[in-house]
């Protein structure tokens, strides 16, 4: 495994109230009974027919296809880049392990779609055979080998922290963390890969691929202004994210 993420990711009222009985084991971040609450799924609930394991591939999948020149986690698009269905992605900075620099603090402003529910990341690791056929990478092959990978980048992870709108989301180390099924994805010719010195790979379809990290899933938020801030530490790789979110009406 030749690199993490540091991230983060993170929609009106009456969407809210449609949407919500639809995405089981909820809490909320305030009263129940608020429908300005931010509600937050739990980590075994099945959104929109996918698990929390299935929407971490999907987060990857996401972050895999968009070519650099464009990407949101390198600041070169908008939120908005290849986002698609109920669920939108969003993240940081990405770092390559083994890396001498660390991004500062991390602030964005990104428009929201009414009734998007947002996965996420708030720290996580992946590796693949495709990385890990590089010259200099350990040159795994087995599915078990890459999920140790993984686990020994995620492990030690520690100061883990999320709010919405100022209000805490208890136990994420305890009930967020994840493990992908193993999964394919596709690279462009400009590929993040290749970008943060890990190819040179080419552009196609590979796998397999694992994911594991703290990941969480908010309900759609109503309309408005909102703030997502995460922070997370691991070895010398300091996170600190606040994403500003509208919602329009």
């Amino acid at each position: 495994m030749k690199r993490f993420s540091v991230l983060a990711m993170i929609s009106g009222l009456a969407v809210l109230a449609l949407a919500v009985p639809h995405l089981p084991n909820v809490f909320a971040l305030e009263r129940e009974d608020d429908p300005a609450s931010v509600k937050i799924l739990d980590s075994d609930a099945v959104v929109y027919g996918r698990t929390y394991s299935d929407w971490n591939a999907a987060w990857q999948q996401w972050a895999d296809s968009i070519p650099t020149a464009n990407h949101p986690l390198f600041d070169n698009g908008d939120c908005s880049v290849g986002q698609s269905g109920p669920v939108w992605f969003l993240g940081p900075k990405f770092i390559v392990a083994g890396s001498t620099t660390n991004p500062s603090s991390v602030v964005r402003s990104c428009n929201v779609p009414a009734g998007k529910a947002l996965y996420v990341a708030v720290y996580n690791a992946e590796d693949s055979t495709l990385e890990e056929s590089a010259p200099t990478a350990n040159h795994f092959t087995q599915i078990g080998q890459l999920r140790a990978a993984v686990a020994y980048v995620m492990d030690p992870v520690t100061d883990l922290s999320m709010q919405v709108d100022g209000k805490g989301i208890p136990d994420i180390k305890d009930r967020f963390r994840m493990q992908s099924p193993a999964y394919t994805f596709t690279l462009p010719a400009d590929n993040f890969f290749n970008a943060l010195g890990e190819g040179p790979f080419e552009a196609g379809t590979y796998s397999p691929a694992v994911d594991d990290g703290y990941y969480v899933m908010v309900a759609p938020l109503p309309a408005g202004h909102h703030t997502i801030h995460f922070h997370g530490v691991a070895g010398p790789y300091v996170q600190d994210v606040t994403y500003h979110l509208h919602v329009p009406r």
